[in-house]
C-alpha cells in the first residue's frame, strides 16, 4: 500500500510537470501552418525529451482512439502478467468463438489450436490484429479493469469502450476506444521512462511497440536506422498515430489524432495519412538536424 502511495505520487508529479513545459513557439508556429485547411478535426501533442518543450495543439480533445487503443490493452495485459495471473509464454488455446470477422492472421487459426500469449500480443501490435486484441481485452480482465488501471495512471479521458459495460454512449461516439494527443502520447512517454507497472514491463512494451508492420504512415519519414516506437489507427473518418523517435541527437514523442474527416479513402494520399507523414517529416528535420 506504501509503496502504491509513492507510485500515484510520482505520476501525479509527472503529469503535472507534463502540463507544464515550455511551449516550443517556433515549432507551434510550423505545425499550425502544417495543419491550417485540413479538412476535419485534428489535435496534436509533441514532447521534445530532450530540451522538456512541447507543443499543444487541440491537445486534450477527445478523439477515437481506432487501433491505438491498442495500448491500453497492452497494459492492461502486462499488468495481469505482473500480477502473475497471466504468464508471458503461457500457451492458450484459440476458439472459433473468438474470431472478429476480417482479414486478420489469427482468425485464420483453426478451431483448439495452441499459441503463446506472447504471440497474442505480437500479432496485436504489429500486424494490429483485431481477434488478437478482443482476446486480450477479455484475458486483461476487460475494458473496466483496463479503464481503472488507466484512472490509477492519471488518465482522464483514455478509455476502452467496446465490450465495455456503462459506455454504450461513448462508443457510439468514439467506437472502440477514446483518447487525447496528450494522454495517449503521456502514456507513451510513461512507458519510454519504464514508469508503468515496472521498468522491465515498459522495456517489453516498448520493445514490442517497435515493430509496427503498418509503417508507411509517420514512420516512414524517419531513417530506417533510428529506434522508432508507435502504435496507429485508422477507421473510415479518424485517422491518428502515436510514435517515440530515438535518434542520435534526438528523443521526442508525438501524438496526431484526426476526426470526422472529409476523406474517408484508404488510398495512400488520404489526406490524414498525408498530413501525419507531413508532420512526422517536419518533426524529424527539426530535430533530428540539430
Amino acid at each position: 500500500m506504501k509503496n502504491h502511495y509513492f507510485l500515484c505520487l510520482l505520476l501525479l508529479c509527472a503529469t503535472t510537470a507534463i502540463h507544464a513545459q515550455k511551449t516550443d513557439k517556433k515549432l507551434r508556429a510550423n505545425i499550425q501552418s502544417l495543419l491550417q485547411g485540413f479538412n476535419g478535426d485534428v489535435g496534436v501533442y509533441v514532447h521534445d525529451l530532450e530540451k522538456g518543450k512541447t507543443v499543444a495543439i487541440n491537445a486534450d480533445s477527445i478523439f477515437p482512439t481506432a487501433s491505438m487503443i491498442k495500448i491500453p490493452i497492452l497494459i492492461g495485459t502486462m499488468h495481469k502478467i505482473e500480477d502473475s495471473e497471466l504468464q508471458y509464454h503461457q500457451e492458450l488455446i484459440y476458439s472459433d468463438s473468438l474470431l472478429y470477422p476480417g482479414v486478420d492472421i489469427l482468425g485464420s487459426f483453426k478451431d483448439t489450436e495452441h499459441i503463446e500469449l506472447s504471440k497474442i500480443m505480437m500479432l496485436m501490435l504489429t500486424m494490429s490484429d483485431n481477434t488478437a486484441s478482443l482476446w486480450l481485452q477479455s484475458l486483461a480482465g476487460g475494458g473496466q479493469r483496463i479503464n481503472a488501471y488507466l484512472d490509477s495512471l492519471g488518465m482522464k479521458v483514455t478509455r476502452v469502450n467496446s465490450r465495455t459495460p456503462g459506455r454504450k454512449d461513448n462508443q457510439s461516439k468514439y467506437g472502440w476506444g477514446q483518447t487525447s494527443p496528450r494522454e495517449m502520447a503521456t502514456l507513451m512517454e510513461m512507458i519510454v521512462k519504464g514508469q508503468i507497472i515496472s521498468k522491465a514491463a515498459s522495456d517489453r512494451m516498448l520493445r514490442l511497440l517497435s515493430r509496427n508492420y503498418w509503417d508507411e504512415e509517420a514512420v516512414s519519414q524517419v531513417p530506417a536506422g533510428v529506434f522508432v516506437a508507435s502504435k496507429n489507427g485508422a477507421v473510415d473518418e479518424s485517422r491518428s498515430e502515436v510514435m517515440y523517435v530515438n535518434g542520435k541527437h534526438c528523443r521526442y514523442i508525438f501524438c496526431i489524432c484526426t476526426n470526422n474527416n472529409k476523406d474517408t479513402s484508404w488510398a495512400a494520399n488520404n489526406e490524414a495519412w498525408v498530413l501525419t507523414r507531413k508532420l512526422s517529416k517536419l518533426l524529424w528535420e527539426y530535430y533530428g538536424s540539430r
